[in-house]
């Protein structure tokens, strides 16, 4: 018999090819736009969670939609290098459109419209309609609107046309499961656990304190020159201490920030188990807004 443990479980360890992580709204390379939880389920125990995150990557035109999934009975998965993939990303936003009204980023002064699904939507460029909306443009060149701002705008305008459709969300979901819950915001938590030893994972023998001195106090003259010190370079060199730092990280990511250690999860876990949206009744405040997520895309 499925149980509320077992999906927990499957969320904190999902391994997608490296380590155990879960869907970033704060990834660095990702400017956050909009998201949605999909949960799925039938009689038999067969359970799914397809997580929706719009995000605007400016190293890989256009904006994506990257689907992501949860379940134990997951199919088509996308199979990339040496593992299968649980995510895949679909393109809202016919890519022609897109680059001819952006450049370097930002929403070009004579942009007219992106095609999003085939449906013509005008781009706006007042700044009022922004405030209106709340949405503080960036503006690091002044009158600047970029991509993911405009977006923004328009998913409050046209939110439907950014969202997956059922035939999106069930690629790789069996058609026998029913959709019983749809999640538009919620309590969220980034979570990742590196499991990179910086010593074992080595492809040679790590040399000891003794040898690097010695070879330390041949170049010491040089050192001198650049203002380093022989005890800064030494510890630059403790892997030892770096492992140490990166253990504790991971012991606090995995007692704060796994899924199954908070509300949302465990009470998503429990209305698969019991097929009752109603046990969804969260407390803690929604965090899966863009805005809280004012680092993500920085890199």
């Amino acid at each position: 018999m499925l149980t509320e443990e077992e999906i927990l479980q499957t969320l904190d360890n999902y391994r997608n090819g490296h380590d155990p992580a879960f869907v970033q709204l704060g990834h660095p390379y990702v400017f956050p736009i909009d998201s949605r939880i999909n949960v799925f389920r039938n009689t038999q125990g067969k359970w799914a969670i397809a997580i929706e995150k719009l995000g605007y990557d400016p190293r890989s035109e256009p904006i994506g939609l990257e689907i992501t999934y949860y379940g134990n009975c997951l199919i088509n998965l996308d199979y990339s290098e040496t593992y299968f993939s649980n995510s895949y990303t679909v393109f809202p936003i016919d890519e022609e459109s897109f680059k001819n009204t952006i450049e370097l980023e930002n929403l070009k002064p004579d942009a007219g419209f992106w095609i999003v699904r085939n449906n013509q939507i005008q781009l706006p460029h007042k700044k009022e309609e922004y405030l209106n909306a709340g949405i503080v443009l960036k503006e690091y060149e002044p009158n600047t609107i970029s991509a993911e701002e405009v977006a923004r705008l328009l998913v409050t305008r046209h939110r439907d046309l950014f969202r997956a459709t059922d035939e999106e969300l069930y690629k790789s979901i069996p058609k026998d499961l029913d959709k019983i819950l749809v999640i538009d915001e919620w309590h969220h938590r980034d979570f990742y656990q590196n499991n990179f030893n910086p010593i074992d994972d080595l492809p040679f023998t790590f040399p000891g304190p003794e040898e690097l001195c010695r070879v330390i106090e041949d170049q010491i003259e040089k050192l001198n020159e650049l203002n380093i010190t022989k005890e800064t370079l030494l510890n630059s060199f403790n892997l030892t201490e770096q492992n140490e730092i990166r253990l504790e990280q991971n012991k606090k990511e995995l007692e704060n920030n796994r899924p199954g250690s908070y509300e949302t999860w465990q009470f998503i876990a429990k209305v698969i188990v019991t097929g009752d949206p109603s046990h969804y009744k969260p407390t803690l405040a929604p965090t899966s807004h863009w805005k809280n997520w004012p680092d993500a895309g920085s890199l």
